[in-house]
């Protein structure tokens, strides 16, 4: 069994505008197509990503996929249930993690948030302990476990909220933008534990991100929504490899700017004050470049970059290309 499946899935909104008086008393009616004709299906245990620019039906579709909203056509079974008509059911077998909205009692210690959520779902006092003892360690919390929420840094609460979300074991976890604000360390960290629960306890993950490490480092499977339709289906280490390709390059050198420079073939451009080389990947690996670019040049500062996501759906949208799954 699927522990996702959706057909031919399309979500209308409509709403009225009017403009003065005559307007309001005959407002115009207008509809909004969020969500158009979407089908695919996600095995057990699958990682996807599930991105593209905003409102492109990302977050839509989530809603519908977890019972808060009713599609208005199409199919949607999520763990062999009806998510709206069963949604009481379905909140027993998933956890959802939204970056921008908390979950955890801002005022209580993260042991009372803890204890709070198992109670909700019914989690026996004896296999609660376990668990929250087993993410406390496994999420790395102990050193804050006992401190007020309000008092986390922001990289400490995110692994607190998806340590909370896994506390009555879910089949599913959706996950929507969840290093969003987080410095590099804490990113690194909280996909760790990602990789971890999906891997070893054969947790499915359902992620939206703007951050493509998040993509390439969790997920194995991606999908690009925009305009309400999926333009790519594909493993991402595909992705990686087709859309990818390109990374940027940027350094400030020891000592006077140079007019020109040109490393391994790639001549930079000054953009201010920096010297910036765009990578092709597939021409050149970046540690053959990096080797390349150290032996050229002393460094005061340097910073590397992913495409933009923003870029690769452009290219992609313009293009018209489609991908079916792998």
């Amino acid at each position: 069994m699927h522990a996702i499946t959706v057909k031919g899935v399309s979500k209308h909104f409509s709403f009225s505008t009017h403009k003065g008086l005559k307007g309001f008393l005959n407002p115009t009616k207008k509809q909004v197509v969020a969500v158009d004709n979407v089908s695919f299906t996600i095995n057990k245990g699958e990682a996807v990503a599930f991105i593209g620019p905003n409102g492109a039906g990302k977050s839509t579709t989530i809603k519908m996929l977890s019972g808060i909203l009713q599609p208005t056509s199409g199919e949607v079974s999520v763990l062999g249930l009806n998510p709206l008509a069963e949604r009481r059911q379905l909140a027993m077998k998933i956890g959802t993690v939204f970056g921008q909205r908390s979950q955890l009692v801002f005022n209580l210690p993260l042991t009372e948030s803890f204890n709070l959520t198992a109670a909700m779902y019914q989690v026996p006092d004896n296999v609660a302990a376990e668990r929250i003892a087993k993410l406390v360690t496994q999420f790395s919390l102990a050193e804050f476990i006992d401190q007020p929420v309000r008092k986390l840094s922001l990289g400490q609460r995110m692994r607190a909220e998806v340590a909370n979300a896994l506390i009555h074991n879910p089949e599913i976890i959706f996950l929507d933008e969840p290093t969003i604000g987080l410095d590099i360390v804490a990113k690194r960290a909280l996909r760790d534990v990602i990789k971890t629960v999906n891997r070893e306890q054969g947790t499915t993950v359902f992620l939206t991100s703007h951050d493509v490490g998040d993509i390439e480092e969790v997920c194995e499977r991606t999908m690009i929504v925009n305009h309400g339709k999926i333009m790519l289906d594909a493993k991402t280490a595909d992705l990686k490899t087709d859309y990818l390709r390109t990374k940027t390059v940027s350094i400030v050198p020891e000592g006077p700017l140079p007019k020109s420079c040109t490393v391994a073939g790639i001549a930079a451009r000054e953009v201010e004050g920096r010297l910036v080389f765009d990578i092709d990947t597939r021409t050149i690996t970046l540690k053959k470049f990096m080797a390349a670019l150290l032996d050229a040049q002393d460094i005061a500062d340097i910073t590397i970059a992913d495409t933009p996501l923003e870029d690769i759906i452009h290219e992609l949208y313009t293009k018209g290309q489609t991908h079916e799954p792998a």
